[in-house]
């Protein structure tokens, strides 16, 4: 049977080693599971506080892409099984990755994602965690939950709303994937190389001279980074950075009306992500407006507790289960969402699905 994850240690010239996790699901676009989950965590853990690491590279198999997301289907059969359940899988697997996410945001030493190709929803998680975030020329990097009835989770509350005026509302509302230039300007990246890099880094970095010095470490891998060529690509959201905050200014409902009155015939580039929020999950809308709001105001570890609660909500009594049957089970990319459009949403309806199922008790992740 193939192993899910790989782990692998390289010697350096100094004597330390770099860690080495590589996501080995190539066929299904390296997309986590349960088991990729726990597995990374316990190889992440022994490495934090192993003298003899000097850093942790974490990078996908193939070309495509560095991890597509998570794996979806297995919670969408629990959650279908268990209609109103909190305690389903879902929420077993929300739970482990979130704090997979919050390790990797947490973990100290420098720890670098080789992003290359694809790097959406939980792979975006694993990324944004990390203190040295490469893109590539080929890098596809979007949190496209709005199409299944979720929205960015997996920390999203927190790096969305860190990102430059409204730019983390129109990704989550419009699922746009961004290219490497676009990442680096949104702070999903802190380093743009090529594609064809990824070996010479390596072999540049088994040359540094690591200690245990875990800041002189980070030093010494910017220092590297900074030296590599960088691609030139230019970045669709910097160019359109007021354009989207018009846009995304208001109410949500003002939101919808202004997307649904583009004039995409002279502006093209606007089509796809009008279309994608259109027809998206409305009460994904509202979660994401809403998320916009608290991304700047919360702690990393509040954004991870509050998010694991909206999650198993979506899940259970939000549009989860029908997006994904729409798009991933009967693939007839036509979901029957419970409501027409964002103006149809009732306030109480958005209050349950933001409300914590566990108010009064304690929170699964109250100990991160």
């Amino acid at each position: 049977m193939t192993q899910k994850v790989i782990f692998q240690t390289l010697g350096t010239a100094s004597g330390m080693q770099i860690g080495v996790a590589t996501l080995n699901v190539e066929a299904a676009l390296n997309a986590l599971d349960l088991d990729m989950v726990r597995a990374l965590s316990a190889q992440l853990k022994a490495w934090q506080t192993d003298d003899e690491i000097a850093l942790v590279l974490l990078d996908g198999a193939g070309e495509k892409a560095f991890c597509a997301g998570g794996d979806v289907r297995a919670l969408y059969q629990a959650s279908k099984d268990a209609p109103g359940n909190i305690d389903t899988l879902a929420k077993v697997f929300f739970e482990e990755e979130y704090r997979l996410d919050y390790l990797i945001h947490e973990f100290g030493k420098p720890f670098m994602v080789w992003g290359d190709g694809i790097v959406m929803g939980g792979g975006l998680g694993l990324m944004a965690g990390a203190s040295h975030r490469i893109a590539t020329e080929r890098s596809r990097i979007a949190m496209p939950e709005i199409t299944i009835g979720l929205y960015p989770d997996v920390g999203g509350t927190y790096f969305l709303g860190h990102m430059p005026e409204k730019i983390g509302l129109f990704l989550g509302l419009t699922a746009f994937q961004m290219n490497g230039a676009d990442a680096l300007f949104a702070g999903t990246a802190n380093y743009l190389l090529g594609s064809d890099d990824k070996e010479p880094l390596l072999d540049a970095i088994a040359e540094v001279s690591w200690d245990k010095d875990a800041a002189a470490n980070h030093r010494r891998l910017s220092a590297l980074l900074e030296t590599r060529p960088t691609p030139s690509q230019d970045s669709f959201l910097a160019s359109h950075q007021d354009e989207i905050a018009r846009l995304c200014e208001g109410e949500l409902t003002e939101i919808a009306a202004r997307f649904a009155a583009l004039d995409v015939e002279a502006k093209p580039e606007f089509k796809r992500p009008r279309d994608t929020f259109l027809a998206g999950s409305p009460l994904s809308a509202h979660i994401i407006w809403h998320q916009a709001i608290v991304g700047d105001e919360f702690s990393l570890d509040s954004c991870f507790l509050w998010e694991l609660g909206v999650s198993v909500n979506c899940c259970a009594h939000g549009d989860f289960v029908e997006g994904v049957r729409a798009l991933l089970i009967d693939k007839d990319r036509n979901p029957k969402w419970q409501f027409a459009d964002v103006a149809a949403v009732p306030d109480d309806v958005v209050r349950r699905l933001l409300t914590s199922p566990w108010q009064g008790q304690p929170h699964p992740l109250a100990d991160l």
